[in-house]
């Protein structure tokens, strides 16, 4: 999407996306947290649980300003690959990444997954799917893939005869497929946030933002259709809730329905204030949303910098810097890190704002 092509709201989202991302994924501790800033521990859904799948719905969205009237040739499908591997190779960088000695990890158990990498993919696919499909063949596509992946997961019987189950455990069909494909590459022992399987139903969450990106198009500021839209998909996930549970981890069909309702709701409310009514509002997070990979991708890298570089034998960078600046009589054990966290989403804040000055913009 070019900058004369977009539209402020969605740049909003976006930024504001990012900027949650950073604070939940960058606390003092881990050992302590407010619930709103952490994941559901399975199934339910927590402020935390949206944040992955808004960021899925807005590339969507930029998906379908950006390719609305590109040529479907083999010059855009190249554009389109190359896009992808850059992203993957982003994420798989930050897996590899060490200081001092750059790839130098055990492959037995490095994760080639991650939010990264499945942006990635969940990009290269839909891009594809956008360019060769109208939107009806695309609804009936998410329809099938959701429909689909309740009847697999819920009612196939696992090779040894087993029911399948939507819990945390052997016999559920997507924790089933990490264990056996990827072993011990799996973000846990157990199950991976982003799995195999679960791809599917996020490619879904990317195609409800290309739908909703077609419906903006078409606004002219009446964004009724949105708010109507956004509460059939909310009542619709809630409902599918009560046969198959809301959950990230597994990335259900419920979790998709409600995550792009919310995502559709908080849409329309902000292209109301910003595009409608040409409220100031958000710009900060504006800011963030135009250079939005380049700043995770920093974020991830310098926390990652910080976590593995040694200032003595007992504190790394990070630990050194929250034990000695942030831990204090006067906070609470759940202040501290959120307090950390904050600072950290300021200087992101400000690099975004930064860039946007220097109209500096990377596109990835």
């Amino acid at each position: 999407m070019s900058v004369k092509q977009r539209i402020e709201s969605v740049d909003i989202l976006r930024g504001f996306t990012i900027v949650a991302m950073i604070l939940v994924n960058t606390p003092g501790t881990w050992s302590y947290g407010y619930a709103p800033l952490r994941h559901a521990e399975w199934n339910g859904l927590t402020p935390t649980d949206l944040i992955f799948p808004f960021f899925l719905f807005i590339v969507g969205i930029s998906i379908y300003f950006a390719y609305k009237n590109k040529p479907n040739t083999k010059t855009t499908y190249k554009k389109i690959v190359i896009r992808s591997l850059k992203i993957i190779g982003l994420g798989l960088f930050l897996s590899l990444f060490l200081p001092y000695l750059p790839f130098v990890k055990d492959f037995e158990i490095l994760r080639f997954h991650g939010v990264l990498q499945r942006i990635g993919v969940v990009f290269l696919v839909s891009a594809i799917l956008f360019l060769n499909y109208k939107w009806k063949t695309l609804l009936g596509i998410c329809i099938f893939i959701l429909i689909c992946y309740w009847l697999f997961l819920g009612f196939v019987p696992l090779p040894d005869g087993t029911l399948p189950t939507f819990e945390r455990a052997p016999n559920n069909w997507a924790n089933y497929i990490d264990f056996n494909v990827l072993g011990e590459h799996m973000w846990k022992a157990d199950y991976d946030p982003e799995g195999l399987l679960s791809t599917l139903p996020a490619i879904v969450s990317c195609i409800s933002g290309i739908l909703i990106g077609r419906i903006l198009d078409g606004l002219q500021n009446n964004i009724k259709l949105l708010f109507v839209v956004a509460f059939i998909l909310l009542i619709s996930g809630y409902i599918v809730n009560i046969w198959f549970p809301i959950n990230k981890a597994i990335w259900s069909s419920s979790f998709v329905l409600v995550t792009s309702g919310w995502g559709t709701l908080i849409l329309a409310i902000i292209y109301y204030l910003t595009d409608v009514r040409k409220i100031k509002f958000g710009s900060i997070f504006k800011y963030v949303g135009m250079n939005a990979i380049t700043i995770y991708f920093m974020s991830s890298f310098i926390s990652k910098t910080f976590y593995l570089t040694k200032v003595n034998d007992a504190s790394n960078i990070h630990s050194y810097l929250y034990n000695n600046l942030f831990v204090h009589s006067f906070l609470s054990d759940k202040m501290s890190p959120l307090l950390y966290a904050l600072v950290v989403v300021a200087f992101y804040l400000a690099l975004g704002y930064v860039l946007y000055r220097k109209k500096i913009f990377i596109k990835v």
